[in-house]
């Protein structure tokens, strides 16, 4: 094939001249658009792709944004039923083994389950895939905590059916009616005159003036006094090593060596003593040393009230007395 002949014009001689194109030059200009054209589609595709979601992209991010809340939501429930079991693990080993006298289940035996801890490989290290082994590694060790404590309190539950006088001793009950939270609890807290942090060996019930107080156990009105600064009170001597003291009241209704039964009036709440306003102020004796009244509140109580009382108990406020 020849080469194709072109005309054009040259402003120096004023004239047309034949210019002859070959093959090879248009090969080459069509080369070099084609190169340019790919360039130009490869850099709006990366754009495309790079710079700029896709509605579809938009949309799975929006969906993982939102499953990576759900996930966060999930994991701080599983602290609080963390916090939760821990309270009743508290309890079982402190309260209710010791009032059984046996001694807790040691804790390296009885949790030794959880040192063998999964690991979920397959996993990667997105942060969702984080959240979720962080979540799976929590349920798990809940898991084996709550089967080891559904155990031990059936060790309790069998203790208790074969004791039930010692439990008609034990102070299983709420000293006002319809209490639901606690004024100020058992520990340190602040001093109602000295504004300083004080152990705070009982805890505070405010009510009005005259509501009933009850015996929280079967027991004996002590002939011991309570001290200075409690007012009108009330010390039950319950056995088992157990005494309960009401301080405070407005008036007593028993007497020195008289026989109570859980749930009898014993007095009414009072201002009476170094008060800083009515209330009644409670407090459990174990073996000559004051335990935290709140660890005994299971008889009349549903799981509810006790989380309520439990939480208002542990507010570091000031003491009423």
């Amino acid at each position: 094939m020849s080469d194709k002949e072109f005309y054009h014009f040259n402003p120096e001689t004023l004239s047309f001249e034949k210019k002859k194109i070959s093959i090879k030059d248009i090969l080459k200009k069509v080369v070099w658009f084609a190169a340019s054209a790919l360039s130009f589609s490869v850099l709006v595709l990366w754009i495309s792709f790079y710079l700029f979601d896709s509605p579809k992209e938009k949309m799975l991010q929006r969906e993982n944004n939102e499953l990576k809340q759900a996930l966060k939501s999930v994991n701080r429930r599983l602290d609080v039923m963390n916090t939760m079991l821990l309270d009743i693990e508290e309890r079982d080993d402190e309260v209710y083994r010791t009032i059984f006298e046996t001694d807790p289940m040691p804790r390296a035996v009885k949790f030794s389950s959880l040192y063998k801890q999964t690991k979920y490989d397959e996993l990667n290290s997105t942060e969702a895939a984080l959240l979720l082994n962080e979540i799976r590694g929590k349920s798990d060790l809940l898991t084996l905590r709550l089967a080891e404590e559904s155990r031990s309190l059936d060790t309790v539950m069998e203790l208790a059916q074969s004791q039930s006088e010692m439990l008609a001793a034990i102070p299983a009950i709420r000293p006002l009616k319809n209490m639901y939270r606690i004024t100020s609890g058992f520990g340190n807290r602040y001093h109602p005159i000295l504004k300083t942090l004080r152990p705070h060996t009982g805890i505070d019930i405010a009510a009005p003036k005259g509501t009933p107080v009850y015996a929280t156990a079967d027991g004996v009105v002590s002939y011991e006094a309570a001290g200075s600064g409690y007012g009108i009170t009330v010390i039950l001597n319950h056995g088992y090593s157990y005494q309960t003291v009401y301080g405070h009241l407005s008036k007593k209704v028993v007497k020195v060596g008289q026989k109570v039964k859980r749930g009898q009036i014993i007095g009414y709440v009072g201002n009476t003593g170094l008060s800083m306003g009515s209330h009644l102020h409670y407090e459990v004796i174990k073996g000559g040393k004051y335990v935290n009244p709140v660890h005994y509140f299971f008889s009349d109580i549903t799981p509810e009230e006790y989380d309520e009382i439990l939480k208002s108990s542990q507010e570091v406020n000031q003491a009423l007395s």
